[in-house]
Parts: C-alpha cells; sequence; structure tokens
C-alpha cells in the first residue's frame, strides 16, 4: 500500500476527477482531499492510496508537474505524519498564563 501526496489542486477539484487522473495508471483505493475544519472548503491537496507499489511508482512519476485543473500539480510518496503531542499550540509554558515572569503586586 502507497499513500501520495498531490498538492497545488485546484480548489474546485473533486474525489472522483482526481480518483480518475490515478486509475490510469492502476487501482485507487482511496482518495481524501483534505479540507478546512472551519469552512469545509479544500486546502488544496489531497491523498491517494494505491495497493500496488509499481502502480504508485508509475503515477507519481507520470503524472509530478502536468496540469490538472489548470494548476502544475506536485505528486510525490507522503511522508508519514508527523506527531504534534498532545494539545498543540501550548509550547513549554504547560498550558499556564504566559507573559512576562514578574508578578503583580494585589491591588488591595
Amino acid at each position: 500500500m502507497k499513500n501520495i501526496f498531490v498538492g497545488n489542486l485546484s480548489f474546485n477539484s473533486s474525489e472522483e476527477a482526481v480518483r480518475g487522473l490515478f486509475e490510469n495508471f492502476g487501482t485507487v483505493d482511496r482518495v481524501s482531499i483534505i479540507t478546512d475544519r472551519d469552512t469545509g472548503r479544500s486546502r488544496g491537496f489531497a491523498f491517494v492510496e494505491m495497493a500496488n507499489d509499481d502502480e504508485a511508482e508509475r503515477a507519481i512519476n507520470a503524472l509530478n508537474g502536468t496540469d490538472f485543473g489548470g494548476r502544475k500539480i506536485n505528486v510525490n510518496e507522503a511522508r508519514p505524519r508527523e506527531d504534534r503531542g498532545f494539545g498543540g499550540g501550548r509550547g513549554d509554558r504547560g498550558g499556564y498564563g504566559g507573559g512576562g515572569g514578574r508578578r503583580r503586586e494585589p491591588r488591595w
């Protein structure tokens, strides 16, 4: 099973259109166009899963840099997702405040 990243997609691209493009090279198991969680609109990239590694490599080599939907798409093997850890965005503050290291005196 090979997971393929497809970048610089037109925001109007459909999963069916992307599937059709890759089916020219072999069997496509799944197509996932990534959408913004707030707006539901496409973020301009997708992942395509193909069971046969040779077919996937042929698709990557043939499609990378080609025009699809009026845009030059980037096609390559997807890298494993980075582990972002828990809760995200807290940095090393542990979720407690931030700001200067100085404590304010009570106002009373």
